[in-house]
Parts: structure tokens; C-alpha cells; sequence
């Protein structure tokens, strides 16, 4: 059976493309800041690590696609930007068993590259642990009977996971340890990252409620998800203050500064929805997205250049 240009494009809306690009992003972070402090830097672990993480990220993005499906709310009255995922299963274009082949596929992939790992670098313990808890969290993000997405802390291990582990495990991974300057610019970008979490699932609280998808906001229900996505956003914005006073190169810190008015903007938004403005979801969603990748590109540069 021939396979369609949308069949195609369907499967790269699968895929994830935008979140796969944040997963490059969060890595490099980690080797940025490796680079900074003077640590010599192996390309071959920096891409053997690199594709790891994405092979596991897919992996993950897969299994929620399917998990989704099952419930129906993949296709049904879910709103989702170009290329994040979402609605091209079923009758939306590809086959239901796709994502969970995928999977498998991603799910190989990574124990291949694990294989080269073990036989071609001396990966320290400390790497191999960090990764052991990345794949975990991704592994069980949607497998029953853990579940993590339904729980109500999917959103807050997702955001530390990636925004905090991937990192964390690209600076392990070429040095060995962990430094102080992991935690002081990983912490914005994961409370960053669970505001955006929380921004992604706003247009879909009518869908995700009626098909019984108990995630963080349909949890707490959807005025408190508004509150804490604002105390997540501030609290990005002290702490990366705070990591200045602590010792965070000026680059970085005072490079950060520029992602501000996106920071109001967010904001913004979400008090205008608040108050009972006609929704712009698009708009919210993307600036979530740019909000997340602007700062964490800030802070690559800013170590580089330091």
C-alpha cells in the first residue's frame, strides 16, 4: 500500500518536531556549561548522548500519542499547534497501531545506542544513573498501571525531566559530576517548562473532561492550573535573579533579561482568559513555546560566550 504526502507530514506532526528541537536545546545547555568551566568536550559522546535523548524523547512522545488514542481524545475536539502531535490518528489520517510501532522502533533504537555506548566510551556511573531516571519517567509517563500523565504529577515530572535531568545528564556525561551551575540555570527553564505544560492543556479542558483524561487540570480544575502557571512563570524570573546573586555568569543571567516581555505577555494572556476574554490559544501556546526555547538559547549563548 503506497504511502500518502499526508500520511507523511501526519507522521512528522507525530513526531513532535518542536519538542524535539527543546530536547536539543535542554542538552546543549549541559554541554554549554561544560564548555564554560574549561572541561574538555568528546563529539563522539556529545552525539551518541544527543541521539539518546531524542530516541528516548520519541519513544515517550509516541506512547502518549497512543495512549491518547485509546481514549479517544486524540481525535476528537483537541486542539493542537502545527507539528506538536495530535489529531492524525484514526480516521485523521494514520492507522491507531502506528504510534505504538513507533515506539518500539524508538524504543530499539535506544538500546542500540546504548550497545555503542557501553563498547565505545567510558560512561561515567553518575551519567548512567541520571539516565536510568530519564528513561524511567518517559517510560511511565503513560504506561498503566503508573500512569504518570493521569496522576497529577505528570506535569511536574515531565518538567523536571526534561528541562532538569536532560541537562543534567549532558554535563555527567562529558565530566563526571554535577556543578552548582546545572541547578542555578536548569531551575527557571523546568518551572518554565510546567507553566507551558499547564498553557498546553487549557484548550483541551472540555475534551480532556469529557473523556475522563484526569491530568494536573482536571485535577485542581482549571483556576488554580491559572494560578500556579503564574507562580511558575514568577518563580523562573526570581530564581534566575537569585542564581546572579549566587554567583551565575553576568552573561547569562543579565542575557536572560531579553525574554522578559514574553514573560509579561504570558502573563498578560492568561490574566485577559482569566477575566473571561475570548481565548487566543494559539497565541498563549506559542509564546509558552518561544518563552521556554528563547531563554534556554539565551543561556546556551551566555555560557558560550563567557
Amino acid at each position: 500500500m503506497p504511502i500518502s504526502w499526508q500520511q507523511i507530514v501526519s507522521f512528522i506532526r507525530l513526531s513532535r518536531p518542536l519538542h524535539l528541537l527543546g530536547g536539543i536545546l535542554f542538552y546543549g545547555l549541559g554541554v554549554a556549561i561544560a564548555d564554560y568551566l574549561g572541561r574538555p568536550l568528546d563529539l563522539t559522546t556529545y552525539i551518541l548522548g544527543q541521539i539518546l535523548i531524542l530516541c528516548i524523547q520519541l519513544m515517550a512522545q509516541y506512547l502518549n500519542e497512543y495512549a491518547n488514542s485509546e481514549s479517544s481524545t486524540n481525535v476528537e475536539n483537541r486542539f493542537q499547534l502545527p507539528f506538536t502531535g495530535g489529531n492524525v490518528l484514526g480516521s485523521a489520517g494514520l492507522p491507531r497501531r502506528v504510534p505504538l510501532y513507533a515506539a518500539a522502533f524508538s524504543l530499539t533504537l535506544v538500546a542500540c545506542v546504548i550497545l555503542l555506548m557501553i563498547f565505545n566510551l567510558e560512561v561515567p556511573w553518575l551519567a548512567w544513573g541520571l539516565l536510568v531516571l530519564i528513561f524511567l519517567g518517559a517510560f511511565l509517563y503513560d504506561l498503566k498501571p503508573f500512569n504518570l500523565a493521569t496522576s497529577g504529577y505528570g506535569e511536574i515530572t515531565m518538567s523536571f525531566i526534561t528541562a532538569g535531568l536532560v541537562p543534567a545528564f549532558a554535563y555527567a556525561i562529558q565530566t563526571g559530576e554535577i556543578h552548582r551551575f546545572i541547578l542555578m540555570s536548569c531551575t527557571p527553564l523546568v518551572a518554565l517548562t510546567f507553566a507551558a505544560l499547564i498553557a498546553f492543556e487549557l484548550p483541551n479542558f472540555a475534551s480532556d473532561s469529557k473523556f475522563g483524561r484526569r491530568n494536573l487540570l482536571l485535577r485542581v480544575n482549571w483556576p488554580t492550573a491559572m494560578r500556579l502557571h503564574d507562580i511558575a512563570i514568577l518563580f523562573a524570573v526570581v530564581s534566575i535573579i537569585l542564581a546572579f546573586f549566587l554567583g551565575m555568569p553576568r552573561r547569562v543571567a543579565l542575557g536572560t533579561l531579553i525574554a522578559l516581555p514574553l514573560v509579561a505577555a504570558q502573563l498578560w494572556q492568561m490574566d485577559r482568559i482569566r477575566q473571561g476574554y475570548p481565548a487566543r490559544w494559539r497565541t498563549l501556546t506559542l509564546s509558552a513555546i518561544a518563552l521556554i526555547g528563547l531563554t534556554t538559547y539565551l543561556e546556551i549563548i551566555g555560557y558560550l560566550l563567557s
